[in-house]
């Protein structure tokens, strides 16, 4: 009878019902961008079965091509590409698509398009799809004038301008965790349901974490001021205890857990990379309006991550992000290095 009364439940509040909430604080709106959404949690839906078969469809394989960046394209990367190509055009709300796995952006057919310049990476830490490692799908959207021709610099824009940003988690549980700039959400798909109800609500990361995360394998190639800092986590001199290293290596499954328990993810720019290795406009910006949005702050060693002005769709950039403190740690010791110089 408890059973039947919980799937009975009405409370529940689904992704759907608090973006149509969202909508209503703004009277301009026409719903565009609540369908644009919508589209994106169905791709978001669609990967996540696609990823639970994997194994069994025999999709773990190699489709045999290498992706703009030089890396070894799986088959579910593929897949996931092309699921949310089509969802994002056939919801007829974007005019420009940006996709870690194209080399040149998509402009929408003009009988298709919308205000809408959506940037994502697909299947980001497709890598770990062997191993069960978490892995997922990063998007942000930004927003172009109405009746504007569409054009490139539409998306090299501060990733300060996102309207909105997000990732979806393909782990134990498939998890979405959205910002349309005010907070941060997180929701969980009910697969009895097929929807994602809201488990994680405004999301807070801690003011200060024990936590760091960064791929300690380069580090005889970081700079002065990320290596003093890795340092100062393992052997504090101010009597506290030493940091915890957490390092998954799929960039959803780190930042994941750093909104939720706090601390520092890093990807620094090293000798190897002298640029840094995450991509700007689908990686970088959006997990950086996560954070932000969630009261930590983004760094890329030199400014505020979402104040870049990026030149090209597959810029890479160095970043650290997480709790407040810890970033204002790290800014210091750049600033130090920069006082040197």
């Amino acid at each position: 009878m408890d059973h039947f009364a919980d799937a009975q439940r009405t409370d529940l509040m689904t992704i759907t019902r608090y973006v149509l909430n969202e909508q209503t604080r703004y009277p301009e709106s026409r719903g565009d961008f609540t369908i644009l959404l919508s589209h994106i949690v169905l791709g978001c839906k669609f990967v996540c079965s696609a990823v639970n078969k994997a194994g069994l469809a025999k999709l773990i394989g190699l489709a045999g091509e290498t992706n703009v960046q030089g890396e070894e394209q799986k088959k579910l990367d593929v897949l996931s590409n092309e699921v949310f190509v089509k969802a994002l055009v056939s919801s007829g709300r974007t005019c420009i698509l940006v996709s870690e796995e194209d080399e040149e952006a998509t402009f929408v057919d003009p009988s298709l398009r919308g205000k809408y310049c959506v940037v994502f990476d697909p299947l980001d830490g497709s890598s770990n799809i062997d191993c069960g490692v978490s892995i997922g799908t990063i998007f942000g959207i930004y927003s172009i004038k109405d009746g504007d021709e569409p054009k490139l610099a539409d998306v090299l824009q501060p990733g300060k301008h996102m309207v909105a940003a997000g990732y979806c988690m393909y782990g134990s549980s498939c998890t979405l965790v959205l910002s349309t700039g005010s907070g941060v959400n997180g929701f969980t798909l009910d697969p009895s349901l097929g929807e994602f109800i809201l488990t994680h609500p405004d999301i807070k990361v801690p003011k200060k974490g024990q936590i760091y995360s960064v791929n300690e394998g380069n580090a005889k190639n970081w700079d002065e001021p990320t290596t003093k800092y890795v340092e100062r986590c393992k052997f504090p001199k101010d009597g506290s205890s030493p940091k915890s290293l957490r390092y998954i290596g799929s960039m959803v499954a780190d930042v994941h857990r750093t909104l939720l328990y706090g601390g520092i993810f890093m990807y620094p720019a090293d000798k190897k990379s002298p640029n840094g290795k995450l991509r700007v406009l689908y990686e970088v910006f959006p997990m950086s309006f996560l954070t932000e949005q969630a009261g930590g702050q983004s760094f890329t060693g030199k400014k505020r991550a979402l104040d870049i002005v990026p030149n090209k769709i597959h810029e890479r950039s160095a970043i650290f992000l997480g709790s407040y403190d810890d970033i204002e740690e790290i800014k210091a010791l750049y600033a130090q290095e920069e006082a040197k110089a």
